[in-house]
């Protein structure tokens, strides 16, 4: 576990494309999340938006977000199906191995686990022959799927090979998830794990997680929840996660900030979580291999 494990996101970043690229080279970053509206966007053109991306050196870790996709019906399901197929070209463009998908918060979809597996099932092989792969994250405040054991168990059930979980710690921190559910998963199936935290401990409302989820995230290490953030990161490391970890911190104080100092902040996190976090769970691995217990 190094920095090549851990990529920007290019929403915590204010200004333009190019400069935001910049700064995650700048600041030792290999990888970064983008977001469609990147591309959409820029002044350039669309076309300019991905040569700069292609021609920045960076891997693109994923494209965010397909939202309300599952669960609906007729003409709805059919108009989410078509802007579901132009986000996945978008991937294509851009080299993004992953699209990712939230849970539906949308009133007008159905809450049957079966249906939400199928369509969940049918965008992930229509990701297929583009070389995309689908990440189905919980968000918190989502009407039907709103915890990761919900959002585990819909994967389960849309048995798809190109469908996997996406792991986003502020969605189980707002949530005081149980992490002992993470012991039955697993972590080949999981697309992709999203670090942030938060600056008090709980959260009481839908609208309240929504507001704080949008402006006043933070990056790992700068939060309350410091010790759950460790312990949800170690039980990944000692279950086989292997992949990589986005760092989503949505916040309106660094959209004032500039940009190497933002990158810095979570150049800064990144090391605390290997020096602090997984570095203790290698030693722990280690204590175990030279002190094995007796039969």
């Amino acid at each position: 576990m190094n920095l090549s494990n851990f990529g920007m996101d290019s929403i915590t970043l204010a200004g333009p494309l190019e400069a935001k690229l910049q700064a995650s080279r700048d600041a030792g970053f290999s990888q970064i999340m983008l977001w469609a509206k990147d591309l959409a966007g820029h002044p350039g053109g669309f076309d300019e938006a991905v040569r700069l991306v292609r021609a920045s050196g960076l891997r693109v870790t994923g494209l965010q977000v397909m939202r309300d996709f599952e669960g609906l019906s007729g003409t709805l399901h059919e108009y989410k199906l078509d802007i579901a197929k132009q986000m996945l070209r978008i991937c294509r463009a851009v080299g993004a191995p992953l699209l990712l998908v939230c849970s539906s918060t949308s009133s007008h979809a159905s809450g049957e686990p079966a249906l939400l597996a199928r369509h969940l099932a049918k965008l992930a092989t229509l990701a297929v022959p583009l070389g995309v792969r689908i990440g189905y994250e919980a968000l918190s405040w989502g009407r039907h799927i709103n915890q990761y054991e919900q959002s585990w168990e819909v994967v389960q059930m849309a048995d798809h090979a190109n469908l996997g979980l996406v792991i986003d710690s502020f969605h189980m921190l707002a949530r005081q998830a149980n992490l002992d559910y993470l012991q039955e998963i697993s972590s080949d199936r999981i697309a992709l794990v999203q670090l942030s935290d938060f600056m008090w401990r709980d959260i009481a409302s839908a609208e309240e997680r929504l507001e704080t989820a949008r402006h006043l995230r933070v990056f790992p290490g700068e939060g309350a929840h410091s010790d759950e953030l460790a312990d949800l990161l170690r039980r990944l490391d000692r279950a086989g996660y292997r992949g990589d970890y986005s760092f989503e911190v949505f916040n309106d104080d660094y959209q004032q900030l500039p940009l190497a100092v933002v990158a810095q902040r979570a150049h800064r996190s990144a090391k605390w979580v290997t020096d602090q976090v997984l570095r203790r769970s290698l030693e722990m691995r280690r204590r175990t291999a030279n002190h094995p217990t007796m039969a």
